[in-house]
Parts: structure tokens; C-alpha cells; sequence
């Protein structure tokens, strides 16, 4: 191969493009995590490291289920996918079990075992991703051989049932990140404007009726708009307008790290949904910017993967964790700058949460097993380790 040849144009580029933005991705979620958890750990535990040392713990699980998932062959991803909403419902239903389910900032979404919790929305998206895949390949099938097939049909009875039982829990951030990747994943397949635009339409409109008919919902819409108002700021103004002035405060190269004022009790949620801005205080613009570019590589990559795709299940399912991974960054870093209403919504591979990077490494194994399987691809990285090998 041609020294010459650009690293984006090489087949393998989105290989190292996902697995760099990702280890970049999840060594700068270690680092921040311990920053801006410390203070709420040495109060809950009297040990400044306990948070950080369980996201270590998850981290090291996680990418071993990525390493895992990467090796699965596509004639075992397919018999799960099928299960895959079943799966899910199953998941989603155990948090409303009297006795296992877990009410967390008034969402029931959560299972408990001791100190031990789990979040099963996060694996449900997933299994959302891969189920949808499957039946959008039975679509494209039905299309080549000349039948007649509607991709909506094949996919909105079935993630309906599943949203209605995210709603159950009240979980309004999960099932608005749901509704992203399907309506990603439906655009993708190319389905008509009108029946999107009807379908967008209706899911706005469900949406709408679950804010106004929650008065805490209904506050929190309002609030967004102007968090430092008098009547907003001491209430559900407060997360957001505190996000804002630990943001204010980094300027062009933060404050230092370690040095936020807004995580010693003004920013709830510093570890988890409001990280960012904890970011943003303590490195400043550059570290936010930093941030935004290396989602954009990985998402990019994700994307390269599913033009490149051999088949039409590997291509939607990659084009779908794509868009959960865009989606859910958007609705996190627009709550923290207040651009949204707060929907709790973690940033991937970043905020803490041992479910959430379990999900998302399930998800990255399952894209980067799509790469290893291109002849073309496994023959360039196995250059490249030939290579390097021969340099050691």
C-alpha cells in the first residue's frame, strides 16, 4: 500500500479512528469522573476514590464484553436480534417489580441488588438497535424480490410497546433518545418524507402531552428558557444556571483540573448527566472543543462502517449506534448548556455509570466485529501489526 495514500481514504481508517476516539474518549471519562466526583465521595464514603475506582472496574468489564462482542460472528448476532425485543421488554419491565425496581430522581428505571444497581433502559437500547436492524433486512429483502413491504409497519408496533414501557417508569429522557435512533434508523432506510413527517409528528405530540400533564415536566420545559430567573433560579432552574457558571467560569483553558467550584455541592449530578460542564470549567473551551471532536471522529467512523457494511443487518445496526451515540450526545450537552430541558441522559463513555458503558462497549464490539470481518480491512490491520512488529 502506498505511503501516500490519505489515513481517512485506507479502509481500516474508521477501525482506528472509533478504537482511538474511543480509548481517548474513556481515559478523559476516568480523569473527569475522579475530579468531579471526589467531593461527593469523600462525603458519602469517606474515600475520595470510591466512585472512580467502580468506573475503573466497570471499564475493564466493559471492554472485555466489547473484546467479546467484537468476536461473535454474524450468524450468532442474528439469532439474537430476533430475541432482542423480547429481551428488552423483559428488561425494562423488572424495575416496576415491587421489591427489585428502584425509584432514582422520581424515574423508575432501575433494579436494585443491595448497593448494587443496574440500569436495564441502557441494554434495551441496544437490543432496540440490532431488532430493528433485523427487520429492516427483512424489508430490504422483500424489496429485492419484488414484494410489497413497509419498513414502518415491520418496526413501529413493536418499539411502541417498548416505549410504552420506558414511560412506565417515567423515564422521558430514555424514550426520547428511543425515538431518536429509530426515527435514525427509518430515515436510513429510506422510508417516505410524509410517513416521517406523520410519524414525527405523532411522537411530538405524545411528548407534548407527557410535559403538560407533569407539573414538574411542565416546570423543567419552562425553566430552561431562563434558568437565572428569580423564579426558577432556587428551584428547577438551579442544575442548569449552576452548569452555565462552572462553563463561564473555564474560559478559553479552564481553571485547572481538579479546581471546579461548582462540583462542592452547587452542581448536582456532576459525575453523571452534568459532567460536561464540569469540563468545561476545569479545561476550559479547548477541553470542551476536545470533547466535541472526538465524538465527531467516532461517530464519523461508525458511519464510514455502515457505507462499508456487507450486509443490510450489519449496515442498519451500525447506522442505529451511530445515531444513539449522536442523539444522546446532543440531548446531554444541550442540557448542560441550556439548550434543552434537563431529560437526564448521560454522555457516553464519559459521565459515570457502570450500565451506560456497558451498553455503549457492547455496542463499539459489535461495530468494530463488523470491520474485522472485511477481508479487506483484517488484511490491512493485519499488515499494520506485521509492521510494527518488524519496527520492534
Amino acid at each position: 500500500m502506498s505511503n501516500s495514500k490519505s489515513l481517512f481514504s485506507r479502509p481500516a481508517s474508521a477501525y482506528y479512528l472509533i478504537l482511538g476516539s474511543v480509548i481517548a474518549l474513556s481515559a478523559l471519562g476516568l480523569v473527569m469522573v475522579l475530579s468531579a466526583s471526589s467531593v461527593t465521595a469523600l462525603n458519602e464514603s469517606g474515600n475520595s476514590f470510591a466512585i472512580v475506582l467502580r468506573q475503573a472496574l466497570f471499564l475493564a468489564l466493559s471492554v472485555l464484553i466489547a473484546w467479546v462482542a467484537m468476536k461473535l460472528r454474524v450468524e450468532l448476532w442474528k439469532p439474537i436480534a430476533r430475541l432482542a425485543l423480547v429481551i428488552s421488554a423483559v428488561l425494562l419491565l423488572l424495575p416496576q417489580v415491587p421489591g427489585l425496581g428502584k425509584t432514582v430522581g422520581g424515574n423508575t428505571n432501575w433494579i436494585g441488588f443491595g448497593s448494587f444497581s443496574i440500569q436495564p433502559s441502557e441494554f434495551a437500547k441496544f437490543g432496540i438497535v440490532i431488532w430493528c436492524a433485523l427487520r429492516l433486512r427483512i424489508h430490504d429483502q422483500r424489496a429485492e424480490q419484488g414484494e410489497a413491504s413497509n419498513a414502518a409497519k415491520l418496526v413501529v408496533p413493536g418499539i411502541f410497546m417498548i416505549m410504552l414501557l420506558i414511560l412506565a417508569g417515567r423515564d422521558l429522557g430514555t424514550a426520547v433518545v428511543v425515538a431518536g435512533i429509530v426515527g435514525g434508523i427509518l430515515f436510513i432506510a429510506g422510508i417516505p418524507l410524509r410517513v416521517f413527517a406523520t410519524l414525527g409528528a405523532a411522537i411530538g405530540v405524545g411528548f407534548g402531552f407527557l410535559i403538560i400533564t407533569s407539573s414538574n415536566r411542565m416546570n423543567r420545559f419552562s425553566a430552561f428558557f431562563d434558568p437565572f430567573a428569580e423564579e426558577n433560579y432556587k428551584g428547577v432552574g438551579w442544575q442548569q444556571a449552576h452548569s452555565i457558571m462552572g462553563l463561564a467560569s473555564g474560559g478559553p483553558l479552564g481553571t485547572g483540573l481538579g479546581s471546579s467550584k461548582q462540583k462542592w455541592g452547587n452542581l448536582p449530578a456532576a459525575h453523571t448527566d452534568f459532567i460536561f460542564s464540569v469540563i468545561g470549567e476545569e479545561l476550559g473551551l479547548l477541553g470542551t472543543l476536545v470533547v466535541l471532536i472526538l465524538f465527531a471522529l467516532l461517530i464519523l467512523g461508525i458511519f464510514r462502517v455502515a457505507l462499508r457494511a456487507n450486509n443490510s443487518f450489519e449496515r442498519y445496526a451500525c447506522a442505529g449506534i451511530g445515531c444513539w451515540l449522536a442523539f444522546q450526545v446532543i440531548l446531554n450537552i444541550g442540557t448542560v448548556i441550556s439548550v434543552m430541558p434537563v431529560v437526564g441522559v448521560t454522555l457516553p463513555f464519559i459521565s459515570y455509570g457502570g450500565s451506560s458503558l456497558l451498553a455503549t462497549f457492547i455496542a463499539i464490539g459489535f461495530v468494530l466485529g463488523v470491520l474485522r470481518r472485511d477481508p479487506e480491512i483484517a488484511a490491512e490491520i493485519k499488515e499494520r501489526k506485521a509492521v510494527r512488529t518488524a519496527r520492534g
